[in-house]
């Protein structure tokens, strides 16, 4: 059923597809560690010398919404996700300060409304359709003590892509921590995302409730023109929070 079509028209369901490689990393992102052989630990950043190849997407029914075709993220969401997105507040203000304690304190105001909780705006909450740069931050430690309180990547290539269903995705096809969810309207000025992550040289991804360590919950604002973020607090891995950055 095409679940998200009417939404569309005021403020669509949304699952953006985010795909991108780097280049090499500059001078300037000397704090980011150098990319581990475990995913998991610190995103890998490839050379994008060559196009590269999106994983393979299973192809989904035009008359079928993806994740149940439900228009209201609260009906899909498992609750211990729900629960994070509860502590957002709390994932912006303990990451931010834990960058900034631990010696990041300029690079992160160098960010701007990109890390600023309040910095949300009203109108074209979701990115058109299209190709994107997007570039990942971290702030804070998953674990006390455990890896860097502050990582900032190079830009990654991404896109959005609206279904024959009438949904929008946000898929990030390269680097060896990759992401595809939904975006659910929810309010004036944030959309809500549901998604899964895949790793390393898997193919695909898994879909959002398959496979609960690979959930992702966040929420998708506007903070600028033809500027979008993507904020998901305390992600599986590594950071209290982690950003993912949208420009045209």
């Amino acid at each position: 059923m095409r679940a998200f079509i009417p939404l569309l028209a005021s403020s669509a369901l949304l699952l953006t597809a985010a795909c991108g490689a780097s280049d090499d990393r500059t001078a300037q992102d000397a704090q980011v560690a150098s990319s581990p052989t475990d995913p998991t630990q610190g995103e890998q950043v490839a050379d994008d010398s060559a196009s590269a190849t999106p994983p393979a997407v299973a192809p989904v029914a035009p008359d079928q919404g993806l994740q149940g075709g439900s228009a209201d993220w609260r009906t899909v969401a498992r609750a211990a996700d729900a629960s994070l997105l509860g502590r957002l507040d709390q994932a912006w203000r303990l990451g931010r300060a834990e960058a900034e304690d631990a010696g990041f304190a300029a690079q992160v105001e160098a960010l701007g409304p990109l890390v600023d909780p309040n910095a949300a705006q009203n109108g074209q909450l979701q990115p058109p359709p299209g190709a994107y740069r997007c570039r990942t931050i971290k702030l804070g430690r998953k674990v006390e003590g455990q890896g860097l309180a502050y990582v900032d990547y190079p830009p990654f290539r991404c896109t959005v892509e609206l279904t024959p269903g009438g949904d929008l995705v946000l898929t990030k096809t390269t680097g060896s921590q990759r992401t595809r969810g939904l975006l659910y309207p929810d309010g004036e000025r944030r959309l809500v995302y549901l998604g899964a992550q895949a790793l390393g040289d898997e193919t695909g991804f898994p879909d959002y409730g398959d496979r609960n360590e690979r959930n992702q919950i966040g929420v998708l604002e506007r903070v600028g023109p033809n500027r979008w973020r993507l904020a998901l607090p305390w992600p599986r891995v590594e950071a209290k929070l982690e950003l993912l950055e949208l420009t045209r």
